[in-house]
């Protein structure tokens, strides 16, 4: 079992391997090898709370982390799941504006925010990668709030998977076999709908031949062109 906030340097291959460093010389990586250290997480446990002070930036290494805020009223709405080789608390200055807690075991690599500042101002490229970065999670905000916006659990569901798939090629992944290690009920927090929904919906795209189940968190897309049909479908019958 990981330990609790088990935190070690970060060694120069990792570092060298991450995202963050991706494309800069050697100088710049040796310094974001002085400013960054290693977080091991276990499965549900919370790396910050919103409101709490933002240190640092996070990127992941191994596994899954979900960001999520609580509504006036006490629900949880999961702003989006973070995968190996995304950042996350990037625009926060002074607190969180989200609860990032991981999905299962995860392995993160932090950097210092004021220390990333400096290093910055010597690295004018480091910035750009930043920008980049920012701009993909206004992105991803967007990308989400359409998903909410739409009908039908089913365009949700199958939106969600597409998703998914897309991440997974990203990554250089089988983006037909895809890893879902979240809940049903974090999916449905995730696109606002109920577990019992989630769940009906996962079943009858398998009865349907979309998808099949080899397990719990492991889906096949089987008919690729028929789920971003779906994902598309104006159909409220759903």
């Amino acid at each position: 079992m990981i330990a609790q906030n088990q935190f070690a340097t970060a060694s120069n291959e990792i570092i060298a391997n991450s995202v963050i460093c991706h494309g800069h010389h050697v100088e710049l990586k040796n310094q974001l090898f002085e400013i960054s250290s290693l977080q091991e997480v276990r499965a549900k446990e919370v790396i910050f709370w919103e409101g709490d002070p933002s240190n640092y930036v996070y990127e992941v290494l191994e596994g899954v982390v979900l960001l999520y805020k609580l509504t006036p009223d006490g629900r949880r709405q999961i702003t989006d799941f973070v995968y190996p080789g995304q950042p996350f608390g990037l625009g926060a200055r002074g607190q969180h504006r989200y609860t990032a807690e991981a999905v299962t075991g995860a392995r993160l690599c932090r950097y210092s925010h004021e220390r990333l500042d400096q290093s910055m101002a010597s690295f004018p490229a480091l910035g750009h990668t930043f920008l980049e970065w920012t701009s993909n999670e206004l992105a991803a905000a967007q990308d989400q709030m359409l998903l909410l916006g739409r009908k039908s659990a089913m365009e949700k569901i199958s939106s969600f998977l597409l998703r998914l798939s897309e991440r997974s090629d990203e990554r250089h992944d089988d983006p037909l076999n895809l890893f879902v290690p979240m809940t049903r009920n974090d999916i449905g927090d995730y696109l606002g709908l109920t577990t019992e929904t989630v769940s009906r919906t996962i079943t009858l795209l398998d009865k349907m031949g979309v998808i099949t189940r080899p397990d719990q968190h492991n889906i096949v897309i089987r008919d690729f062109d028929h789920l971003v049909d779906l994902a598309d479908d104006d159909n409220d019958t759903w």
